[in-house]
Formats: C-alpha cells, structure tokens, sequence
C-alpha cells in the first residue's frame, strides 16, 4: 500500500514533471483515435449577448417601436427569410445558412430567468434550476460520466475549466498555448528515470506519471512547432479556435472542446462593439470550419455557441441593453440540417413580469439533441430529466 510517507518522498521528483493535464498524458501512449469519433466544441458568448440585434426581428412591429437608437437599417441586414435578418457583420453566418451549416435555434431560455450572470450562468453550465445544485458537476460532465465511458473534455483559455464540463469522473483541464508546454531541458530527468527498475509502489507511480508528461510535453511542443499554412484573423478567438484545430488535427483524443469569448455585456454605446464582437466572431468561425474541412475533419465537430442570456428588449438610455431573458442559440458545421428552429418570440407580446421576452425552447432541448443525437451520451441523468428532441441533425 502506497503511504503517505512515500507520496511525500517522491513528491519533489514529481514535481519536475511539466503540468500536463492527465489525461493529455495517457493520450500519448493511447492507440490512434477514432477519426469518425464525434466533436462538440462550445464557444460562450460570455456576458449576455443581444440577440435582438443579432437575428433581426426587422418585420415585428415591437422592433422599431422599442429600438429607436439600436435599430438595424432592414436594407443593411442579412436576409433569412421575409421577417428576420442576420447582423450586417454576420456575412459569414448567411453563407454557413445558405449551405446547411447552421442551425439558429430561437427564444432559447429557461423557467424563472435570472437577471445574474452568475446565476444564470450557473444554470446554464449545470442544466439545473435549483441554486443548490449549481455546486455540482456540468452537464457534460455528466454526459461524460456516463458508466462505460471514459472521455475528457478541454478548456482551451486561460482559468480552470468551466462547470460545464467537470464531471466526477471524467477528466476536465484548461490550456492556454501549445508553447506552454516547452520543456526545460536542463531538468529532464528521463534518462535517469529509464535506469532501473523502480524501488516501490510510489517509485513506479512516480516515473510512469513524469514519463507520459514528458512525452506528451513533445507532443505538444511538435504540434507547435508545425507549420500551419492555414488562414485566421487577429484575434483572440481566432488564436484559440486555431488551437482547437491544431490539436484535433493532431489526433487529440478528446470529445468535447470549450472556449470563450467575452464583451457581450453592452450596457452603454452598444452599436459599434456589438457591431466589433459579431464580425470577429463570424471571421473565427470561418477560419475555424475552413480549416477543419482542409483537414477532411469537418463532418465530425459540430460548434454550440450560447450566451447566458439575451438582452432586454427595451433599449436603455445610455444606447445600450440591461440583461434580459431568451436569446437565440447556434449550432454550426457540416452534418446539420440548418435553418431556423423554433418560433421567433414575439417583441409586442411580452412577459407582462419584466417586459422580457417569452421564451419559446428550453435550452436542456437543445443540450438533450447535441448529448444523444450529436455525442450518442445519455442526456437524461445529464440533464435530471427527458427533453424533447430538436430535429437539427442529418439522420
């Protein structure tokens, strides 16, 4: 039995070890991936994007009446159909529509919103309504932990890996550049740790954990230093979605992919940085499925993108949004069937509460169609219960 006492003996050799996250260790010696296995990628509209002014309800007579500043021009926008538009900076968006690639899933929200970006963020992560669950594992963790199973999931950013997807069983780590991960040569204890067979239990534990950090330390060093002749913006999105691909590209083991983009709070003098964080966004994502279809890995990721919630409808008196209820929710790439889903919720028929609008989908329905229908994990102990399914995937 391995004691404390040898923990603590051998804890300074392991600390030499680079950090690298577990499971990134056990995929180095792990045989080749699947290459028709399924990838989620979230991307977190963080802060609470306006989705009003991201697919226009140009022909709702409540669009001019409470947007008199923050009003989109019809002629500007990008035409879906004879009653809503996409942002003028969301080009990109009407060519992934035009070809299937995008589901725009409307009035997404939840009973009893909250107002809090932490509350309903909490909710959000953890797919449960009740504040006292907000403490638990995320919804893909536990689509995750599903028994048989052993999967992992990546927060490509900076901070620990989000709620959404820590789980009890599954393995959840963050990275923020492949470089991180240059090895010092000058404290490379691997030649030693190859001489001999280890004295114990711990001594054993010891050299396999700082042998797969190392190798899987070159790994990514090697991916780094990989041309990459593919194309993306200068952005931080860009930076980080162009990770994403380098390692799928690589033959990272992993299921689901986490990353984020912050800004959406836009209390004051929204129009121009809305208008700034929609073409980046749109300019990343193609960048993103570009490459991924270069590569001949785009039928197998799917993109959720999602904000904790929409904005009020009511512009404020600083030419911004308060924070609101229902918003839309994307899903884009290759195997969708695309277009709207879901009834655009009205701007005259309002929650009669807080003047919001009414929500028309539940957001679980959303994460119990990409759980099942995308990732073939249970949703229901995912998601504490059954949610009727979205038809947004090809059969």
């Amino acid at each position: 039995m391995v004691t404390r006492r040898d923990f603590l003996k051998h804890s300074s050799l392991l600390a030499l070890a680079p950090t690298i996250p577990g499971f990134l260790a056990r995929t180095a010696h792990a045989a080749a991936p699947q290459r028709d296995r399924r990838i989620l990628v979230v991307l977190e509209l963080n802060g609470g994007n306006d989705g009003i002014n991201t697919v226009v309800p140009f022909a709702d007579e409540g669009y001019a009446k409470h947007r008199k500043t923050l009003r989109l021009p019809k002629d500007r926008l990008i035409k879906v159909n004879d009653e809503i538009g996409l942002h003028p900076s969301l080009g990109n968006f009407g060519k992934f529509l035009e070809a299937g690639q995008l589901a725009i899933i409307q009035g997404v929200g939840y009973p009893n919103p909250s107002r809090s970006h932490f509350q309903s963020m909490a909710t959000w992560h953890t797919a449960r309504l009740d504040p006292e669950e907000h403490k638990g594992p995320g919804w893909l963790g536990r689509g995750l932990d599903a028994p048989g199973r052993r999967s992992s999931a990546l927060l490509v950013g900076s901070g620990p890996p989000p709620v959404a997807i820590r789980g009890r069983r599954c393995s959840a780590a963050a990275i923020d550049r492949l470089e991180d991960f240059a090895l010092d040569s000058g404290i490379d204890p691997r030649k030693a740790l190859a001489e001999g067979e280890p004295a114990d239990e711990m001594a054993a534990f010891v050299q396999r954990s700082m042998l797969d950090a190392y190798t899987t330390a070159d790994r990514l060093q090697r991916l780094a230093a990989i041309p990459d002749s593919s194309r993306y913006p200068q952005s931080g999105l860009a930076a980080r979605l162009r990770i994403i691909a380098q390692l799928l590209k690589g033959g990272l083991d992993t299921r689901i992919f986490y990353t984020l983009q912050p800004g959406y709070d836009t209390h004051r003098a929204q129009l121009a940085p809305h208008s700034n964080l929609l073409f980046e966004l749109s300019a990343a994502l193609k960048a993103f499925l570009d490459d991924l279809a270069a590569a001949q890995l785009a039928d197998r990721v799917v993109v959720l993108l999602f904000s904790e919630f929409g904005r009020a409808v009511r512009e404020n008196s600083s030419g911004g949004t308060d924070h609101g209820t229902a918003g839309p929710v994307f899903l884009a790439g290759a195997n969708l069937r695309g277009g709207i889903v879901g009834g655009t919720p009205s701007l005259l028929d309002l929650d009669p509460n807080h003047g919001d609008l009414r929500r028309t989908l539940d957001f679980r329905q959303v994460y119990a169609t990409v759980l099942e229908d995308w990732l073939g994990l249970p949703a229901h102990a995912a998601l504490g219960g059954s949610f009727e399914h979205l038809p947004v995937f090809q059969s």
